[in-house]
């Protein structure tokens, strides 16, 4: 490849990736088509950005892990504190999966991102293997250490949508940043009376 086919090909990749940088807007009200936010025009506050949607591509997985963990808080533990903990996370997460996956179908994008982004605060399959197989005061143990590190992994990941031109985009930030601020609190408690 000549020198001038690669510059050629080197700025149109950066055109393409300053582009989608810049958070082209989703019209979820009205075709669920690209609407004309990257030529320029105001976004109204009920467009979704590129952003508020991958953001919601990113925390739908992460929600549903925690869910996935709290579902077995209800068999591998007595605990009352951490099956009402579990409860609460499980009361709190399921419907905001919903939401933001009607966010997704709304604007006619996909639940992937096609690519991999890290989301902070997973456990890996192996940590996932032994919360499963922990029972009692072990599995008590592994859940708040892994709940509070996955939980510690949401918060960073709601600063991509906390400044969101979409109302209701920005509400479900502050709700996830209160409850689980809240909740992580509590579980760095709970641990520590253990």
């Amino acid at each position: 490849m000549n020198t001038t086919k690669r510059i050629a090909l080197v700025g149109s990749t950066l055109l393409i990736a300053s582009l989608a940088l810049t958070g082209c807007t989703i019209n979820i009200g009205g075709t669920g088509g690209m609407n004309d936010g990257m030529m320029g025009n105001n976004q109204s506050a009920s467009d979704f950005s590129g952003t508020d949607i991958m953001f919601a591509q990113m925390m739908i997985p992460h929600h549903q892990q925690a869910v996935d963990m709290s579902t077995l808080a209800e068999t591998h533990t007595t605990n009352p504190e951490i099956l009402a903990l579990a409860k609460q996370i499980k009361d709190a997460q399921a419907p905001e999966i919903e939401q933001m996956t009607a966010w997704i179908d709304s604007a006619g994008a996909g639940m992937e991102m096609g690519h991999d982004m890290g989301m902070g605060g997973m456990l890996s399959d192996e940590q996932m293997t032994a919360l499963g197989n922990a029972q009692g005061a072990e599995f008590d143990k592994l859940y708040l250490e892994g709940m509070i590190g996955h939980h510690e992994g949401a918060l960073q990941m709601t600063q991509m949508i906390t400044d969101s031109n979409n109302a209701e985009a920005k509400e479900l930030a502050a709700n996830i940043v209160t409850s689980q601020t809240a909740e992580i609190e509590k579980m760095k408690q709970m641990l520590a009376a253990m």
